[in-house]
């Protein structure tokens, strides 16, 4: 790996960042790229805050109209 990330590698890193599954080299060159970047920070940010939100979410607080909306979204984004 060279020795800086790229927004674009930090955006799909991310995942792997927060469930602290990064290597510690990785991790390590994901923190510096925050340290410099805003938008990556924001987008870090985002990305806790919707976590945060869905994590307290229950089947019941979905409408039945949007459930169906997002299985189907789901399912086309899979098939592609």
């Amino acid at each position: 790996m060279h020795e800086h990330l790229s927004c674009e590698e930090v955006v799909e890193l991310t995942t792997d960042y927060l469930e602290r599954a990064l290597p510690p080299r990785e991790a390590s060159l994901f923190e510096q790229h925050l340290n410099f970047c805003d938008g990556c920070e924001l987008y870090l940010d985002q990305m806790r805050g919707t976590i945060d939100t869905v994590g307290r979410a229950r089947e019941a607080d979905v409408p039945v109209e949007t459930r169906a909306q997002l299985l189907t979204a789901f399912r086309d984004w899979k098939r592609r």
